[in-house]
C-alpha cells in the first residue's frame, strides 16, 4: 500500500478521531446544545466522510476492482456537485443565509455561559473581527444575564469581547455596562457595534484572492479525482477487453487461456 495513496485515509482517520475526542469531552461538560455550533459534530461528519471516501478508493486501486472504482468516482463527484451546489445556492439566496446564520448565532448566544465551545469561538470571533453579536451588539439581549429585564450587573451589557480596547489597556470585564439600550452612535467608542457576520463577510470579500485559494485547494484535488477515476476506470476496462478478446482466440483455435477473471460485469477486476 503505498503512501501517498494511504494519505487521505490517514487524514480522515486523524479528524475522525479527533472529533470523537472532542464530542466525548463535550458531553462530560454537557456544552453546545446546537449541533449546527459544535466543533465535534463537524469533525466527526468530515472525518466519517474523508475517511468512507479514502477507504473505497484505496480498496479500489489495490484490487483495480471496476465496482468499487466507479463507486469511488461517484461518491467524490457527488460530494464535488453538493459542494459547489451548495455554495451557488449560499451565493443566490444571500439574504436568506445570512439570516439563517444570525438565528443560529441568537440561539448560542442564549447558552453562551453554558456552551463553552461555542463561548471560545464567540469571543475569538468578536476579538479578532472587532464586531459584536450576530446581527448587531443587541442580540445579546437574548441572553438570559444580558438582557435588560434581568437582575445582575450583566443586564443589559455585552460581553467584554465586544469592547474598543487598545492592546497596552487592561481587561475590564464591565466594558460593555448598560450599552445594549443605547443607540450605536452613543457606543460606538465603547463597544463594537457591527454584527459578526456582517464583518466576517466583509473579511472574506476583502480577502478574497486567500478564498479564491483556499476553494481551489479544496475543489482541485476533487475534480482530479474524478478525472483520474475515470481514466483508470477506462484503462481498467479497455484491459478486461483485451483480454477477452484474447481469450476468445486462444479458445478457437482450441486452446484455454491461462488467466481466469475474478468477477463478472461491473465488479470485473484487472486480470492478474
Amino acid at each position: 500500500m503505498r503512501f501517498p495513496a494511504c494519505t487521505p485515509l490517514v487524514i480522515g482517520a486523524l479528524v475522525l478521531a479527533v472529533g470523537i475526542y472532542a464530542e466525548i469531552e463535550r458531553q462530560k461538560y454537557k456544552t453546545l446544545e446546537s449541533a449546527f455550533l459544535a466543533p465535534a459534530i463537524i469533525l466527526i461528519l468530515l472525518g466519517t466522510i474523508m475517511f468512507f471516501v479514502s477507504f473505497v478508493g484505496v480498496l479500489a486501486s489495490l484490487r483495480d476492482n471496476l465496482c468499487l472504482l466507479q463507486a469511488f468516482m461517484y461518491i467524490l463527484g457527488i460530494c464535488l456537485l453538493i459542494e459547489l451546489t451548495g455554495g451557488v445556492v449560499a451565493l443566490i439566496f444571500r439574504n436568506q443565509t445570512i439570516n439563517f446564520l444570525n438565528d443560529n448565532i441568537r440561539r448560542g448566544i442564549e447558552n453562551y455561559y453554558d456552551d463553552l465551545d461555542f463561548k471560545n469561538i464567540m469571543d475569538s470571533v468578536q476579538k479578532q473581527f472587532k464586531c459584536c453579536g450576530g446581527e448587531d451588539y443587541k442580540d445579546w439581549s437574548q441572553n438570559a444575564y444580558h438582557n435588560c429585564a434581568a437582575p445582575g450587573p450583566l443586564a443589559c451589557g455585552v460581553p467584554y469581547t465586544c469592547c474598543v480596547t487598545n492592546k497596552t489597556d487592561i481587561i475590564n470585564t464591565m466594558c460593555g455596562y448598560k450599552t445594549i439600550d443605547k443607540e450605536r452612535l452613543s457606543v460606538q467608542h465603547v463597544i463594537y457595534v457591527r454584527g459578526c457576520t456582517n464583518a466576517v463577510l466583509i473579511w472574506f470579500l476583502d480577502n478574497y484572492s486567500i478564498m479564491a485559494g483556499v476553494l481551489f485547494a479544496i475543489l482541485l484535488p476533487q475534480f482530479l479525482g474524478v478525472l483520474l477515476s475515470l481514466l483508470y476506470i477506462t484503462r481498467v476496462e479497455d484491459i478486461i477487453t483485451e483480454h477477452k478478446l484474447s481469450e476468445r482466440l486462444f479458445e478457437e483455435a482450441g486452446q484455454r487461456s491461462a488467466p481466469e477473471f475474478a468477477g463478472a460485469g461491473c465488479c470485473m477486476c484487472y486480470p492478474g
